[in-house]
């Protein structure tokens, strides 16, 4: 790729570096919800389907806003749009303080949910400073900047503790305003937008990088990121309530319980995109999917009384699961979670490599909305149920249905014979759609810089 000749390895090092630290701020505001919202729900006297809205509207935001700033990133640069998209949002969240109502605490949650939105923005910045063989890694690593959520559940909990959640908000403002200047002053261009405007080139049209989203293979990994994402997300938001609620501990508590959650399902990201390079993204998806169908069969089995007829009379025995069961369960949980988020993302740069931000907006904008739904259907299938695990057992369907998916059209494929399936570089994708490698390399041949 030309537009990397002259690109160093500290070079690729140092965005990859403030990338990742500036998507870890945002990512910590982007959840400051599931921890202040527990005090907001106490003080507006919520219900569990008006908090799991509270929680879930941020992400709404940053799910939605992928598309457009996807398309952003693309014409007019990485770097001039994530320290923009970061000052704005800490404008938002320096206003929440002052809100008072629910409804407006709603109209708030949407500007905060923006941060949400760096997360594309940092992807197609990343992407396009490294060679096609290290980008599954890089990506990898950051968005091992999802441990933002960690960081928010073993520090908003004492912030809010010390301070209330009013001035939780105002330090967390202030933190992103920060970032957003030191992005800007410590980072550089990335060189294929550089190459593209040193060569007098013009920015994709957005209706030309849509095209790729015609393309059904986009909208299945769409659905599976709804999962390993949004999911994420959902229980990031949904876990201190349901500590609190189910196990009766202490705000400060249940926010360090979620963290051993968050942080696995952050920090290792970066080993999925190691594993997706060199066992490919096929295997760790299997992976992923298999071993969270497990684990939530666990976790979903509520607690339950037997009596059974034994030779002297009746037999009472109960099964529950423990605390320190789910806490372990959810910490391996998010673990095949973070795997499956970098593989997800291997096949992007892969199959649409000058469509990254487009693809990888609609990619990541379905799988925020999971983070946005799941928790409503969290609350409301709670509301109606009653039983604490319901939330792990919608979570078992959806992964179900999406491992059977993925596995018939893998099967289907392999009975058409794809030639590009036996190719080293293809063999473990998920999915290989002929038009799509068509159209990257057709794009690739009429891209400046290629």
């Amino acid at each position: 790729m030309k537009h990397l000749e002259g690109v160093t390895r500290p070079q690729q090092y140092r965005a990859l570096s403030f990338s990742t630290l500036a998507f870890t701020v945002c990512f910590a505001v982007w959840t400051i919800f599931s921890i202040i919202g527990v005090q907001i729900k106490q003080d507006l006297g919520l219900n569990e389907t008006q908090f799991g809205i509270l929680v879930a509207t941020p992400v709404l935001t940053g799910s939605v806003s992928r598309i457009f700033l996807g398309i952003w990133t693309e014409q007019l640069g990485g770097r001039r749009v994530f320290s923009l998209l970061m000052l704005v949002t800490a404008a938002c969240v320096f206003l929440l303080s002052y809100v008072e109502s629910y409804a407006m605490f709603l109209v708030a949650a949407l500007g905060v949910g923006l941060a949400g939105g760096s997360f594309i923005v940092g992807i197609a910045y990343t992407s396009y400073w490294f060679e096609k063989e290290a980008q599954g890694t890089a990506l990898g690593i950051f968005g091992a900047g999802n441990a933002g959520a960690a960081v928010t559940n073993f520090a908003a909990p004492f912030l809010l503790l010390a301070v209330g959640w009013e001035r939780t908000a105002v330090v967390y403002a202030a933190v992103l305003a920060v970032m957003a200047v030191v992005f800007w002053l410590f980072t550089q261009e990335d060189p294929l937008t550089r190459t593209r405007r040193g060569e007098g080139g013009k920015a994709t049209s957005a209706r030309a990088q849509l095209e790729p989203l015609k393309h059904i293979q986009v909208w299945r990994f769409s659905l599976y990121y709804f999962f390993v994402f949004g999911a994420f997300v959902a229980l990031a938001s949904y876990l201190p309530r349901y500590y609190v609620g189910a196990y009766d501990i202490s705000i400060a508590l249940a926010g360090t319980l979620t963290a051993l959650y968050s942080l696995p399902a952050s920090v290792f990201r970066a080993l999925g995109g190691w594993l997706s390079d060199r066992y490919g993204a096929r295997a760790i998806m299997y992976l992923t999917f298999i071993a969270s169908l497990i684990c939530l069969f666990l976790l979903a089995y509520p607690e339950t009384r037997y009596v059974v007829q034994g030779k002297e009379g009746e037999i009472a025995f109960s099964l529950a699961m423990p605390l320190w069961g789910v806490v372990m369960l959810t910490m391996l949980l998010g673990f095949f979670m973070s795997l499956g988020k970098a593989a997800v993302y291997k096949h992007i740069p892969v199959y649409y490599p000058h469509n990254v931000g487009s693809v990888g907006g609609l990619v990541g904008m379905i799988g925020g909305l999971g983070g946005f739904f799941l928790p409503i259907l969290f609350g409301a299938v709670l509301d109606l149920t009653g039983i604490w695990t319901s939330s792990y057992m919608v979570l078992f369907l959806l992964v179900a249905v999406s491992l059977v998916w993925m596995h018939g059209a893998i099967r289907r494929m392999e009975r058409q014979r794809v030639p590009e399936l036996g190719e080293e570089r293809y063999r473990y994708l998920p999915e290989l759609q002929e038009p799509a490698q068509a159209y990257a390399k057709q794009q690739q041949s009429s891209q400046p810089g290629n």
